[in-house]
């Protein structure tokens, strides 16, 4: 994809010089549009560095799927997954739940590129610049906003750019050979039928998106297509459907305005673009605030240094290995990181804080007073409801709960088997020992395969 990205654009900007640019006026005013929303973009603000402050098991497997579950624990008790970074972002397609614009970090630039894809008159007036142009300018444009941001530290996305080169061109070359010879205009004419034209070519390129961005996540992280590609498909009722939404506005409003209308048109994308970037400041002060509750069983001494975070890493892991979405993904988090808070209401602490060698009925009471603390921080009921049955009988528990009693039964085994060469295999087959009355075996299997992946030395 990044190969068939750069062909591209090195096609395009080679054949746009020697041509030549046409209506250079409007070039460039698309051009700073799209300059001045790649300089604004969000990935690297403060809602991005409050997730990483926080943390994320996203982080863990970034390149290599469950790498260095087993590794993590040879010689090391108590010490986290390699791998795990609480210092690092999740980022769009690993764990956790990012900001709403994480897919789409510079909307205003997208909602530029489009309009200059669709755009076929300027001011009552018809213009022909042609697909490869169009690309041509969103690149040198991409580049030309990206420069400050990489002389202040911030690397590039590839990703990113690799999908605005190809989604750009697909909408510039579906709509721009058909207009300029005006196949289009005898089609669908200049009212409402070229208005749901321009809305059906942006409903394919958005679908063309976010199957180029399921792909990249499948391809760098390992985790099934299919719910990278359904989280992608879902967010595109988010902040997709308000840039293809402008892209449209814009396009029409340039046709019979000018070029006076891009500021006025962009303007509510920007106010909605600030809005989103402070709704995701909040999320990350949450995450950060579920976090900190996470260690308040470490720092009493209830439970290891790291096992809650060893927990929600290998519980994200085990969720993407059964196809859970995004939104079901943060629940899990957070239930995994909060999962021993009903430890809190011992007298004496449990060794080492394994509860999975406790009576049942014990657990359940621990679960439970776990359940109300969790109610009272004011997180999801379904955060909650996870805490309280990860005790019960696993077919009476949702999926989630049962992977975060797995999770936890893995790692606590893991922790007593830590001196052993072959701990971790010897914990996996007690899992699997226990599959008839404790744990489920699907998620039992999907912890094994997680495992795998990760190699015999982690």
């Amino acid at each position: 994809m990044y190969c068939a990205a750069g062909a591209l654009t090195l096609f395009a900007l080679g054949w746009t010089h020697w041509h030549g640019v046409r209506e250079p006026g409007v070039a460039l005013a698309f051009g700073a549009l799209i300059a001045v929303g790649e300089a604004l973009r969000w990935d690297d603000g403060p809602s991005a560095r409050g997730n990483a402050a926080c943390g994320g098991y996203g982080a863990a497997y970034a390149g290599r799927a469950g790498a260095g579950y087993i590794g993590a624990y040879r010689g090391r008790p108590g010490a986290g997954y390699a791998g795990y970074a609480p210092g690092r972002e999740p980022g769009s397609a690993a764990g956790g739940e990012p900001g709403l614009g994480a897919r789409e970090p510079a909307p205003v630039a997208a909602a530029g590129a489009l309009a200059y894809a669709l755009l076929g008159r300027l001011g009552g007036e018809p213009i022909s610049h042609g697909a490869l142009q169009v690309v041509a300018v969103v690149v040198a444009a991409g580049l030309v906003g990206l420069t400050p941001r990489v002389a202040l530290g911030h690397p590039p996305r590839l990703d990113h750019h690799a999908r605005r080169v190809l989604t750009v061109a697909f909408a510039a070359a579906c709509f721009q050979p058909l207009y300029g010879d005006g196949r289009l205009s005898q089609w669908c004419g200049d009212g409402p039928a070229h208005v749901l034209c321009l809305l059906v070519l942006l409903g394919l390129t958005a679908l063309c998106d976010a199957v180029l961005a399921a792909a990249l996540a499948h391809a760098r992280t390992g985790w099934p297509y299919a719910p990278l590609l359904r989280d992608e498909l879902r967010a595109l009722a988010c902040v997709g459907s308000a840039v293809c939404a402008t892209g449209v506005v814009t396009a029409l409003a340039v046709a019979v305005a000018g070029l006076w209308a891009l500021p006025v048109v962009c303007v509510p994308l920007l106010l909605t673009q600030h809005a989103l970037r402070r709704y995701t400041d909040v999320r990350a002060t949450y995450r950060q605030t579920i976090a900190s509750l996470a260690r308040s069983t470490e720092i009493a001494g209830y439970t290891p240094a790291g096992h809650a975070r060893r927990v929600a890493a290998l519980s994200g892991a085990v969720g993407r290995e059964l196809g859970l979405s995004r939104r079901e993904l943060t629940v899990l988090e957070h239930a995994a990181l909060m999962h021993d808070i009903g430890q809190l209401s011992l007298l004496d602490p449990v060794p080492s804080g394994a509860t999975e060698q406790l009576p049942a009925a014990e657990q359940q009471r621990i679960a439970l007073l776990g359940g109300a603390v969790v109610r009272q921080t004011g997180a999801p009921a379904q955060v909650a409801q996870i805490v309280e049955r990860q005790a019960d009988p696993y077919r009476e528990q949702p999926l989630t709960a049962r992977i975060v009693r797995v999770a936890n039964a893995y790692a606590e085994l893991a922790q007593t088997l830590a001196d052993a060469a072959d701990g971790p295999l010897r914990a996996v087959e007690r899992l699997r020992l226990a599959t008839a009355r404790d744990f489920d075996p699907a998620v039992v299997a999907a912890l094994g395969r997680v495992l795998a992946r990760s190699g015999p030395t982690g």
